[in-house]
């Protein structure tokens, strides 16, 4: 038994824990839980937890449903809002196949394994997202716009303000959990929060991602408000993204840092982004997987204030270019380890999991083929004309589900990156709900077309 193991099953007994939650996620980025009692725990981690995997969101045909559910004890911590005795912990899991083997439809193993990749080249990769969600005074009903909690923009601090007190709260759950967290404030619109993670390895932040959306909902709950990570739910305000800052270290060494080169970029840097760019097509399905996310993409084609935001709508990095899909934030003299690049489209709704494995995928590829970095967009690339983007070579993100669909089915990276049964079960996910939309006739449409037609 490793000291890792020996120090959970310590501390359920000094404690006084008497249920232990398992995590972990279907293929779609849904927490799923299974409480043990610790008595089970030991078997457990030798063992896993069996399960239906048939009734998990893309893990198994029923003919082949029997898994297994595995803690990873690096992950346990105590629940702080089940501070009452007995105490409640959590542990997320890798996904086993009966034979022991990681399950190919485990997101988590999907990004280590793509981690692994990076091993082997000698670089680990560090995130750091910025995590953007609405708070609604109640969950509205079936066809109910929701009322945003307050009227506050951005950076906006008012007294006794529910989002300020909010955040406080979501932020001690997380920090007695381990979880650092480096800025919190609100965001543009009414009712829109920010809450930005410390740097950490892509494993442990996707993991802690999972834990901050459950706290975040949590706490919604015992205020009696409501917390929606929806990409875009109000027209006319901006929606919900989760920009994150990527970085490739070789050891102690930023391998994105090399000093005196244009923006302190190396040459891993360099190709990391042109990978970034080059793929952006290919993996947008995956960083923007639902309907709604396109809304936050291509809500706002004028950029007029709040209209758009700053979601990325174009294939282009700049320089402290906040248009731009990649930017490249302002060098820290002295802070060559701060060196970092910041991918604007991914949302907040979305499986990280998947989203870092191909992010990292896309970067690796740039890196091992060598790709060219081209030219950086210093404009603001929202208020060039078709004709002038054409021009620089810039091209578009998928403008729908759809699109992003059809690039992603032609993807032989995302498909590497995946694997086959991810892969496949994800495109015929999103195929189905891209036609469930097609199908709907919406309130807008009843609005233009009902009285004149």
């Amino acid at each position: 038994m490793d000291k890792q193991t020996e120090f959970v099953l310590r501390t359920l007994e000094e404690r006084d824990i008497r249920f232990v939650r398992l995590w972990f996620t279907d293929v779609l980025g849904f927490l799923k839980s299974v409480a043990v009692a610790p008595a089970e725990l030991e078997g457990a981690f030798a063992e896993g937890i069996g399960f239906d995997g048939s009734a998990i969101e893309g893990f198994a045909r029923v003919y082949e449903s029997d898994m297994l559910a595995r803690p990873d004890p690096s992950t346990f911590q105590i629940l702080p809002w089940r501070s009452e005795a007995p105490g409640t912990a959590r542990m997320f899991c890798d996904i086993l196949m009966p034979d022991g083997s990681p399950s190919w439809a485990d997101p988590r193993f999907v990004l280590k394994r793509t981690l692994a990749r990076a091993a082997e080249m000698g670089f680990t990769f560090y995130t750091h997202p910025e995590i953007e969600f609405f708070l609604f005074e109640r969950q509205p009903g079936p066809g109910e716009m929701p009322v945003p909690i307050d009227a506050s923009g951005y950076f906006d601090q008012t007294a006794h303000g529910p989002g300020h007190d909010f955040r406080r709260q979501v932020i001690t759950l997380l920090e007695a959990m381990g979880i650092s967290v480096e800025f919190s404030h609100h965001e543009a619109a009414p009712g829109q929060q920010e809450i930005d993670l410390r740097y950490a390895d892509a494993l442990t932040t996707a993991d802690n991602i999972l834990t901050t959306r459950q706290v975040v909902k949590q706490v919604a709950l015992e205020q009696g408000v409501f917390a929606s990570f929806m990409p875009k739910p109000f027209t006319e305000y901006p929606g919900s993204g989760m920009h994150t800052h990527l970085s490739l270290f070789e050891g102690d060494r930023n391998a994105f840092y090399e000093p005196g080169a244009p923006y302190q970029l190396s040459k891993t840097a360099r190709a990391f982004i042109a990978g970034i760019l080059r793929h952006a097509p290919e993996f947008t399905a995956i960083t923007n997987q639902w309907v709604n996310s396109y809304k936050r993409l291509w809500g706002g084609a004028t950029r007029t204030a709040g209209a758009g935001g700053e979601a990325p709508s174009y294939i282009c990095w700049g320089h402290n270019n906040r248009s731009a899909l990649v930017r490249v934030p302002m060098y820290k003299p002295r802070k060559g380890n701060s060196t970092r690049i910041e991918v604007r489209s991914v949302d907040s709704a979305c499986n990280p999991y998947l989203a870092f494995a191909v992010l990292l995928g896309a970067g690796l590829a740039g890196i091992e083929n060598g790709y060219e970095l081209p030219e950086g967009a210093e404009d603001d690339v929202w208020a060039l004309t078709e004709a002038e983007r054409r021009a620089m070579g810039i091209a578009p993100l998928p403008a729908s589900l759809d699109e992003a669909i059809r690039a992603m089915e032609n993807s032989e990276l995302v498909a590497n990156i995946l694997g086959e049964h991810v892969f496949d079960f994800f495109l015929r996910n999103k195929r189905e709900e891209w036609a469930d939309y097609r199908r709907q006739v919406t309130e807008y449409e009843r609005d233009r077309y009902l009285r004149v037609l």
